[in-house]
């Protein structure tokens, strides 16, 4: 059946309609509004620079940072070293030995106790406290007595203040003059006393006061009652003073005693050897508390 001109024209103006679509296709026309775009561009640099990872599904924006971590705590509060304090000459030249000598020479297990007491020490004075330190052995002869004033040397040089050192014993007897005249070959000056328990006056520095050296008890006074470190000097206090009343600290650092060569030919030499022993340490002790 002959079609009509009518329904030509209607077929053509289809035909035309569908190519002019896909002429619009081809030529990239978006399908859908560009409405996306403006709000991308709002969100400003921030959200471009999270990247594909900070992307969350529903278009929520991205959560605030979270609070950064604690700050570490502060340190300790450190000793403040005052100037050191000037020692009498002899002293001031062996003092200037002492501090140069050899840490190695110190056994470890010796250097553990004294790095104790340097901890009480630096932890009593950073808390605005005085440290105090009580030596103690048996008859509060000799070795207690050269720690308790070369502890003290050692805190002038290095300048420790809020430091005081005493000495004490389980016993009375005197202090030896053996001792005495060892630590007087060492630089300190010495006054003698009188009786059977003298009362020595010790000098260690330039200008400053004497120390009162005598034999007591390590109860009597002048020595503290309570809050203080009592450091074991000989191995028979050790042993017979498991613990010490009124003490915060209790560390063995024993000494052989030099009694031992008391009225030998080498009498002067083993002295002398201990007191540069017990020197040795104690600056060992307070250049730990300096530090």
């Amino acid at each position: 059946m002959p079609t009509s001109p009518l329904v030509r024209i209607c077929c053509a103006c289809a035909i035309l309609a569908m190519a002019s679509l896909s002429a619009l296709a081809a030529c990239g026309e978006p399908a859908a509004p560009a409405a996306a775009a403006p709000a991308a561009a709002a969100a400003g640099p921030a959200a471009a620079a999270a990247g594909p990872e900070g992307a969350i599904a529903g278009g929520q924006p991205p959560a605030a940072a979270g609070p950064t971590a604690a700050a570490a705590p502060p340190a300790a509060k450190p000793v403040v070293a005052a100037a050191p304090k000037p020692l009498r000459p002899a002293l001031a030249e062996r003092a200037a030995e002492l501090a140069n000598a050899d840490e190695a020479a110190i056994a470890e297990d010796r250097r553990r106790q004294l790095d104790k007491l340097a901890l009480f020490i630096r932890t009593k004075l950073g808390s605005g406290e005085g440290a105090k330190l009580v030596f103690i052995c048996t008859h509060n002869s000799r070795r207690s007595h050269m720690s308790q004033l070369w502890a003290a040397v050692a805190a002038a040089h290095y300048g420790v203040a809020g430091v005081e050192t005493f000495s004490g014993g389980t016993e009375v007897t005197a202090f030896n003059p053996r001792a005495v005249e060892a630590l007087r070959r060492a630089g300190f000056a010495i006054a003698a006393g009188e009786g059977e328990n003298p009362r020595y006056q010790v000098s260690y520095l330039e200008d400053g006061p004497a120390v009162e050296a005598f034999s007591k008890r390590y109860t009597d006074p002048p020595n503290p009652t309570a809050g203080f470190a009592a450091v074991m000097t000989c191995s028979q206090a050790d042993k017979n003073c498991p613990t010490v009343e009124g003490a915060s600290l209790r560390v063995p650092i024993p000494y052989v005693d030099p009694k031992e060569a008391d009225g030998q030919p080498d009498e002067a030499e083993v002295y002398d050897a201990r007191s540069t022993q017990i020197a040795t340490e104690m600056f060992y002790l307070f250049r730990r508390v300096a530090a």
